[in-house]
């Protein structure tokens, strides 16, 4: 018990921050407006840090790439099953919230134009006016340095900030000085952040105050409902599709060998809610299920970054709560485009990448920047259950990978003993 406190004592301490937030917003209705200003230094906070953080975090990891050993077929086969895997969980997500209705409410049009400030809205009715090959080199690159510095050009930012990586790494010991500047910088930025997360509790309750003392009841329920559904679905996947994976790669002994061996991983992924944490777990269950070393230390440390079942999933449950709650109708195409794009963010940088993957969301899919708390709390309530996911996913596609090199009898190469998996 001392340990579970120990690990979910921040989220605990916002779980109960946002739900004092909506009892009081419930009570007090337009009243709690008067708390509005705490939740507005938080928000503030968060778009001052955001620019820094995207440039600095993209660049210095790009800076840092050294040339990747080829690993033949295993490397292949790997990325591979990643990007299935991966657009099975989105597909999944998607049909799971396509036509259900996340969130109830009449004023999702006011809460939309309440955060949207003017002059947003005026670049928003300008790019109407302009051509779609117009409207992406807009999006990408800007005419002017200084507007990289706007939270409302985070994409160009991005592209900005990935180009100069690249340019450090191809300037080799010359960029060095460069290179340990942007560094120190990055540690400050990374400091800032966790000042920033301490004011986190005051801040996000005092939104949830103001939000739901003046637009009602029905988004804290909305919340509740997202999270609801989407532990159901995490666990139907969890369940169902590993299971489903676990047969192709092994019949009815891979089957016996990966839920004989998850379980640790399981209980680490959702007591630590931390991916690298599961990374020794992980790598020792692949062993005891019949895979060889080079094979699951290959998967596992990848996927640990690359491969997210569990975010991929929650990304789109962003979106579409989003879309409830501001009555707009998007494509499914687009919903997939953007939470691919989202979650290479969020592999791509490790520390910061799941901020700037929802800041993402919010541009491409034209949601106002103010509701980035909004994701945040999102994140925040399904945070155990897409660990789960994004954990236990790595040992499951090492079983596809081993049964695609080692061929149908993997589980006897290897030299831990599986005597006792029985058909």
């Amino acid at each position: 018990m001392k340990n579970f406190l120990k690990t979910y004592k921040s989220v605990i301490i916002l779980l109960v921050a946002i739900i004092i937030g909506t009892i009081v917003g419930l009570i007090f209705k337009e009243k709690a407006a008067i708390l509005s200003p705490f939740g507005d230094i938080f928000i503030n906070l968060m778009f001052i840090i955001i620019i820094p953080l995207v440039f600095l975090s993209i660049t210095t990891a790009i800076a840092k790439m050294k040339q990747p050993k080829r690993l033949g077929k295993i490397m292949v086969i790997t990325v591979i099953m990643f990007l299935l895997t991966g657009l099975i969980a989105l597909l999944v997500g998607v049909f799971s919230t396509y036509k259900v209705k996340l969130i109830e409410t009449k004023d999702s049009e006011t809460i939309k134009n309440s955060l949207v400030s003017v002059e947003e809205q005026e670049q928003k009715d300008k790019k109407e006016d302009e051509s779609i090959l117009q409207i992406v080199a807009n999006t990408l690159t800007v005419n002017d340095f200084s507007k990289l510095l706007s939270k409302s050009n985070i994409i160009a930012l991005i592209v900005a900030s990935i180009l100069f990586g690249i340019a450090m790494n191809m300037a080799g010991d010359s960029a060095k000085p460069v290179e340990e500047f942007l560094d120190s910088c990055y540690a400050i930025i990374l400091k800032l952040n966790q000042i920033v997360i301490w004011y986190a509790p005051i801040g996000l309750g005092c939104y949830f105050a103001t939000m739901v003392g003046k637009f009602g009841e029905s988004i804290a329920v909305g919340y509740a409902k997202l999270f609801v559904i989407y532990t159901i679905v995490a666990l139907l996947f969890y369940v169902v599709f590993y299971t489903i994976c676990a047969f192709i790669a092994g019949g009815k002994r891979g089957v016996v060998a990966f839920w004989k061996n998850i379980i640790p991983s399981t209980l680490t992924a959702v007591g630590t809610c931390s991916s690298a944490a599961c990374i020794p777990v992980n790598i020792e269950a692949s062993r005891k299920m019949g895979i060889s070393d080079d094979i699951s230390g290959t998967v596992v440390s990848l996927g640990t970054s690359f491969h997210k079942d569990g975010s991929m999933i929650g990304s789109v449950f962003k979106i579409m709560f989003l879309v409830c709650l501001f009555g707009i109708n998007p494509g499914i195409g687009q919903i997939i485009g953007v939470s691919i794009l989202a979650n290479l963010l969020i592999t791509g940088v490790p520390i910061g990448g799941g901020t700037i993957s929802e800041m993402l969301i919010l541009t491409m899919m034209g949601f106002p920047l103010q509701a980035l708390p909004i994701l945040t709390v999102i994140a925040t309530l399904i945070d155990a259950p897409a660990t789960l996911l994004n954990a236990a996913g790595d040992p499951n596609v090492s079983m596809l990978v081993a049964r695609a090199v080692d061929g149908k009898d993997w589980m006897d190469k290897n030299k831990i003993d599986n005597k006792e998996i029985k058909e």
